[in-house]
């Protein structure tokens, strides 16, 4: 899937694709690589792993270039897990990544999705808030070494008010 999304200051194209032989999967994992590998020292043999194969990645481009990335797998009662939320440094801070996010959730709302979870890097979590994430109950957490909260964005279902 291919969309353009504007705003007042910038213009980001969002492309969605499964499979690991896209260039979409290829410029998310050169994203991941460079934020979670090279940036966060986290192992590559956990930043790629079995969800690799299934998950639809999205990735955010400016000018062609890829900045921001996500992936969604299925999770447990009508939801989408979202996973591998990466910005490029040079792109942080101009709202691509929220424009990427609000992709996902335009999607699932489309695919009558209930709602989105997913674990957040502590110092990520205004950046969700803002976009209507909640903590869930479960306590902080480690994973690749780095503390996470939970959050869930409920969404509104077809034929819902």
């Amino acid at each position: 899937m291919l969309r353009t999304i504007k705003s007042w200051s910038y213009q980001v194209e969002i492309k969605s694709e499964t499979g690991l032989t896209t260039k979409t999967y290829q410029d998310a994992l050169m994203i991941r690589r460079t934020v979670f590998v090279t940036e966060q020292k986290v192992d590559l043999a956990i930043e790629i792993d079995e969800n690799d194969p299934i998950a639809i990645n999205y990735v955010g481009y400016l000018a062609q270039v890829p900045a921001t990335t996500a992936r969604i797998v299925p999770a447990k009662n009508n939801g989408w897990h979202v996973q591998r939320v990466a910005t490029l440094k040079e792109f942080r801070h101009h709202h691509y990544g929220s424009a990427l996010l609000n992709a996902i959730a335009t999607d699932a709302q489309a695919q009558n999705i209930a709602y989105l979870i997913l674990d957040a890097q502590i110092t990520a979590i205004p950046f969700y808030q803002q976009l209507g994430y909640h903590l869930t109950e479960r306590s902080e957490f480690l994973d690749a070494g780095i503390r996470h909260r939970e959050m869930i964005l409920t969404l509104h279902q077809k034929g819902q008010a």
